[in-house]
């Protein structure tokens, strides 16, 4: 890190810069890698308050946003397995026309789908969703989760190769 960085984040103005440069990153990285927005953005304002309460004892601001943003969302999963379970037991009810057994056929390759999904691990998952979902390239997702070009590469390619045999076997 850059040392005017290191003095500089208590500093509102740098601090809003800072802000403007990093927040949808970390809140972009919080939705894909635990699928809920609002929680990314509650995540995402707790973390750069924090930071602004911290920042004299903070040396990395960005690994200090990311860290505080990874355990805080960490800590709400508990919270959103419940509210899995019970959207899983309570699903919406249809109001489509169609034909019955087509939403039947749409509604188990959808469960089929997420519960591949789910399946890979969480490396894949956040790597695949940022590239398919977000459009980003895999060089901002390396420097996003601080891995190699290489590494997110691998990771992609995991995922499609898993989802492929998890969705082939369904047909």
């Amino acid at each position: 890190m850059k040392e005017p960085e290191k003095q500089g984040i208590c500093d509102k103005i740098f601090f809003t810069g800072f802000f403007k440069t990093h927040a949808r990153s970390l809140r972009n990285y919080l939705y894909y890698k635990f699928g809920d927005g609002d929680l990314a953005d509650d995540i995402t304002q707790e973390a750069f308050i924090k930071l602004w309460q911290n920042c004299a004892d903070v040396r990395h601001p960005k690994s200090f946003i990311y860290t505080v943003a990874k355990n805080s969302a960490l800590n709400h999963t508990a919270n959103k397995k419940v509210i899995m379970a019970y959207t899983k037991n309570n699903p919406a009810k249809e109001t489509d026309y169609q034909a019955p057994d087509y939403l039947m056929e749409e509604e188990e390759f959808r469960k089929k789908f997420e519960k591949a999904l789910s399946e890979l691990t969480e490396a894949q998952r956040t790597a695949l969703l940022l590239h398919r979902v977000e459009g980003k390239k895999y060089r901002e997702i390396a420097e996003m989760l601080g891995i190699s070009v290489k590494a997110v590469e691998k990771r992609i390619h995991g995922a499609l190769v898993a989802l492929s045999e998890k969705i082939e076997n369904f047909r």
